[in-house]
C-alpha cells in the first residue's frame, strides 16, 4: 500500500468525510454483512443437504464467533505493530479467501474450521475499521455519530447484497451441493468490497499514527494510561448479552421463516429490507449516539432489539414478520456503534483501540454462546420459536444491565 500523505496535507471536509465513511463501510460489509450473516441464507439448504441438526447448524456460527474472539484478542497486538489500514486490508483478503474455501467442503469438520478462520479474519477488519471510523469522526466532531453509523451501517449493504445474491445463485446452481456456488459468489463480492477499501485505508492510516503520538505529548498528566475496566463493567456485560441475543435471530430467522412456509421471494424481501434498514439506521440514531455519554443508548437499543426478536416467535403474520425485520435491521448495528461512541466519549484517543477491542471481545464471547444454545433449544420442544424467546430475554437483561452504566 502506498505511503499515506502526512497529516498536515490532509483536508477532511464534511463531504469528504462522508465518502470516506461510506468507502470504509465496505469493511463492515465484509466482516459482518457477508462473512457472518450470509450464513443464515445458506443454513436451510446446507442443513437439508447435509443432514445437520439445529445444534450443529448453530455450531457453525459458534465456530465463527470463536474465531472472531481469537481475532479480537490478537488485533490490539497487531495494531501496535502495523498501521490500522494495513490490518484492515490483510483481514479483508483473508476473509475473502476463507469464504471461497468454504465452497470446497461438505464434511462438518473442515467447514467448522473455515468458519473459525473467517471469523478471526473478520475481527481484524471490524476492529481496525472501527478504529479508523472513530478517528475520522474526531476530525469532524459535529458528525462523529453519523460517520460511525455509516461505517457500521455497511453491514447492511453486505446483508442486502447477500439476500439478492444467495437465492439467485441457489436457483441456478447445479446439483449436488448447489450451496457451494453461493459461497464462491460471496467470495467474489468480498473481492469487490476489498478493492473499495484501498482508498480509505490509505487516507485514514495517515491520520492514525500522528493522533496517537500527539496523545502522548499532551500536557495533561492526569490522562490514564489504561482502561478502567471495572468502571465499564455494566456496558461490557450488557454488550456481551447483546452478543448472546442478537446472533440467535440472525442465525435462525431465515430457517424459522422457511418453517412458517415462506417462499424464496418472501425470504429475499425480508432479508434485503433488514439490510437496508441497517444502512438507514446510521442516520436514525446518530443524535442519540452523540448525546449518550453512558449506557443509555446501549440499553434503549437492546430493549428495542428484544421486541424485534420476539415478534416472529409469537406470530407468523407476514406484516408483523416484516416489521420485525425492519426494526431489527434499524437497531442492531447501532448497538455496536453505541459502544464505539461510548469509548470515544469516555476514553482518551490513546486508549480507543484498547476500548474498542474490549467491547469486541465480550461481543464475540456472547456470540459463542448464542447460536449453539438457541440451536439446542430449537432441537427440543417448541423449536426455533422458543429459541428466539431465549434470545429476546437475553437482550432485555442486557438492556437492564447497560442502563446502570454511567459516564466515566
Amino acid at each position: 500500500m502506498p505511503s499515506p500523505p502526512p497529516l498536515a496535507s490532509l483536508s477532511i471536509s464534511p463531504l469528504r468525510s462522508l465518502w470516506l465513511a461510506v468507502a470504509l463501510s465496505m469493511g463492515a460489509a465484509i466482516s459482518l454483512g457477508i462473512t457472518r450473516f450470509a450464513y443464515a441464507l445458506l443454513l436451510p439448504p446446507m442443513r437439508e443437504d447435509l443432514g445437520w441438526s439445529y445444534t450443529l447448524a448453530g455450531g457453525m456460527n459458534t465456530a465463527n464467533a470463536l474465531g472472531y474472539l481469537l481475532g479480537a484478542l490478537a488485533t490490539p497486538w497487531l495494531l501496535r505493530r502495523a498501521a490500522p489500514g494495513a490490518v484492515l486490508l490483510v483481514g479483508a483478503v483473508m476473509a475473502t479467501v476463507f469464504m471461497g474455501l468454504s465452497g470446497f467442503f461438505t464434511q462438518a469438520t473442515p467447514l467448522l474450521a473455515q468458519r473459525l478462520l473467517a471469523g478471526g479474519a473478520s475481527a481484524l477488519v471490524f476492529i481496525a475499521g472501527g478504529l479508523l471510523a472513530a478517528r475520522l469522526g474526531a476530525q469532524v466532531p459535529g458528525r462523529s455519530g453519523l460517520l460511525l453509523g455509516l461505517y457500521y451501517g455497511g453491514t447492511g449493504w453486505g446483508i442486502s447484497l447477500s439476500a439478492l445474491l444467495v437465492p439467485a445463485v441457489l436457483g441456478v446452481a447445479p446439483a449436488p451441493h448447489g450451496w457451494t456456488w453461493a459461497w464462491w459468489a460471496l467470495a467474489l463480492a468480498c473481492v469487490a468490497a476489498t478493492l473499495a477499501l484501498l482508498w480509505p485505508a490509505r487516507v485514514l492510516s495517515g491520520l492514525a499514527a500522528p493522533v496517537a503520538a500527539a496523545s502522548g505529548t499532551t500536557p495533561s498528566a492526569a490522562a490514564p494510561d489504561r482502561v478502567r475496566w471495572r468502571a465499564l463493567a455494566p456496558a461490557l456485560l450488557g454488550y456481551g448479552l447483546f452478543g448472546v441475543g442478537y446472533i440467535g435471530y440472525m442465525t435462525f430467522v431465515v430457517a424459522l421463516l422457511r418453517e412458517q412456509g415462506r417462499g424464496a421471494g418472501e425470504v429475499t424481501l425480508f432479508y434485503a429490507l433488514l439490510g437496508l434498514a441497517v444502512v438507514l439506521s446510521s442516520r436514525i440514531w446518530a443524535g442519540l449516539l452523540d448525546r449518550s455519554r453512558g449506557g443509555e443508548a446501549l440499553a434503549r437499543l437492546n430493549a428495542l432489539l428484544g421486541v424485534a426478536t420476539i415478534l416472529p416467535a409469537i406470530t407468523g403474520a407476514w406484516p408483523v414478520v416484516l416489521a420485525s425485520g425492519l426494526l431489527f435491521g434499524g437497531v442492531f448495528l447501532s448497538v455496536v456503534a453505541s459502544t464505539t461512541a461510548l469509548v470515544r466519549h469516555n476514553l482518551p484517543q490513546a486508549l480507543w483501540a484498547s476500548g474498542i477491542s474490549a467491547f469486541t471481545i465480550v461481543f464475540a464471547a456472547g456470540q459463542i454462546v448464542g447460536p449453539t444454545v438457541v440451536g439446542w433449544i430449537a432441537d427440543g420442544p417448541g423449536g426455533l420459536a422458543r429459541g428466539l424467546v431465549f434470545s429476546a430475554c437475553a437482550l432485555w437483561v442486557g438492556a437492564l444491565v447497560a442502563w446502570r452504566q454511567r459516564p466515566l
